[in-house]
């Protein structure tokens, strides 16, 4: 059976009107109906509903690791359905599939991150991580041990606590858990260090984690939740040392290490893992979603130490959570297949090459008026607009100069990602040298457009 859409722009804005999209402003959409529709994908580029090929610039959502249309994947989920559709991972049930996939998640993860629980989405695998921890720490004898420290600037997703470990601008005018987290200052050097050394600036971000626990009482803090390089927040990237020496303050407190792997994972940085292998950490739970099935299928995962797993799964108590679509088949056998790809096709080696090419590509562009920062690592950059490079003055949120933008490289065949002032590429992995200086030109005839309409 095949479904019989309607793929005009007509006919699908037509029935859009009853979606609700993610971080819209709802009412201009309501207003002006300003949407783009993609009907197509192969590779590194996607296809609109008026015909015209775009090179996705921001990889589906930080996703699709191995590009567009892969048939390995997409018959390993075809093959899967035909032969287990569906069942659970509640109670005594299990399935190949999600047992194939935990074993090779442990396998690549850092130490002894050795149990796995999946769920479908990051914020979901945020929210599993800290219930865990709660829950540890009951077991532990130690009740009051449930806040979490994370960090201005941070974003770990848009369920009820995630949205509170994210950083305030996210949950603006709405409610979150905001009683069980308490955020660090933002490790965005070129914005917040004035004054001081990069080194001088690490000190006063460890002293602001050292000051901030003796007032919450470490007998009070479960963990700490770091990104390894900022996404949604702006790609922020600390500066170097900085995950280690954190680590260490957490542990001396026994505060738990939250890696959130969610975009980094998977290749992205060039390895499966970026928490050791890029930053020197090897902490006591990662969370990855995005590359781990390259958006194939929506699917995390949690995945936790055995010392915490060893305290969970003590007699006592039952292990009182999941979701109906935890490791569902379909969904583990797109990720099996993925990491397939990524390991025969050398993904995450070759990104530290064109990774590298494309991060120098875009820095090239820091010579522009308009251009403050050019920032990030590998395939995870981002490009902050300022009106004045000596003060970094900043534009005005009604100037949108970073949608202008975004919708100058639309227009040129690339798809970028505005965040306000900054300007967002994490594309897809498997980009040619080519199509990378084709993004830097378009990226430059954009930003020069823009500018000289100022």
């Amino acid at each position: 059976m095949t479904l019989d859409l309607d793929t005009s722009t007509d006919g699908v804005l037509t029935a859009d009107t009853h979606l609700i999209q993610s971080f819209a402003d709802l009412h201009a959409l309501k207003q002006d109906g300003a949407r783009t529709v993609i009907v197509g994908a192969d590779g590194t580029m996607v296809r609109d509903s008026e015909g015209n090929d775009l090179i996705d610039g921001i990889g589906g959502l930080w996703c699709v690791n191995v590009g567009h249309r892969r048939k390995e994947i997409i018959d390993a989920i075809t093959d899967q359905l035909n032969q287990l559709d569906f069942y659970s991972t509640f109670y005594n049930f299990t399935h190949p599939t999600a047992a194939a996939l935990s074993e090779k998640i442990a396998s690549l993860a850092p130490g002894r991150l050795n149990k796995v629980h999946f769920g479908n989405s990051g914020s979901v695998a945020n929210d599993s991580a800290v219930r865990m921890l709660h829950h540890y720490n009951n077991r532990l004898g130690r009740p009051n041990k449930k806040k979490v420290l994370s960090r201005i600037g941070a974003y770990h997703g848009s369920t009820h606590l995630a949205i509170a470990m994210t950083t305030p601008a996210y949950s603006k005018g709405w409610d979150s858990a905001d009683d069980l987290v308490h955020h660090l200052r933002s490790p965005h050097y070129w914005r917040n260090g004035e004054g001081m050394s990069e080194e001088e600036f690490l000190d006063a971000l460890i002293e602001d984690l050292r000051s901030s626990i003796e007032t919450i009482g470490a007998e009070n803090i479960c963990a700490f939740i770091a990104e390894p390089i900022m996404g949604a927040g702006g790609i922020i990237v600390a500066p170097e040392g900085y995950h280690a020496r954190m680590a260490a303050v957490c542990a001396d407190n026994e505060i738990k290490y939250i890696s959130d792997e969610v975009v980094t994972a998977f290749g992205r940085l060039g390895h499966y893992f970026a928490s050791k292998d890029v930053f020197d950490v090897t902490p006591d739970i990662i969370t990855t979603a995005k590359g781990l099935t390259s958006g194939y299928q929506p699917m995390s995962a949690t995945i936790i130490s055995d010392e915490i797993h060893e305290v969970i799964s003590e007699p006592g108590e039952k292990f009182l959570h999941g979701m109906t679509y935890s490791g569902h088949p379909a969904a583990s056998a797109a990720a099996l297949a993925n990491i397939a790809l990524l390991e025969s096709e050398q993904i995450p080696e070759r990104v530290r090459t064109t990774g590298k090419i494309f991060e120098n590509a875009l820095r090239g562009l820091s010579d522009m008026e308009i251009v403050g920062e050019v920032r990030g690592s590998h395939f995870m950059m981002g490009i902050e607009f300022v009106k004045d490079k000596a003060t970094k003055k900043e534009f005005e949120e009604h100037e949108a100069i970073g949608l202008k933008v975004a919708q100058a490289c639309q227009a040129r065949g690339l798809i970028a990602r505005p965040l306000g002032n900054i300007l967002i590429l994490s594309p897809t992995l498997i980009l040619s040298e080519e199509q990378i200086h084709q993004i830097a030109e378009i990226l430059r005839e954009s930003i020069a457009d823009v500018a000289s309409k100022l």
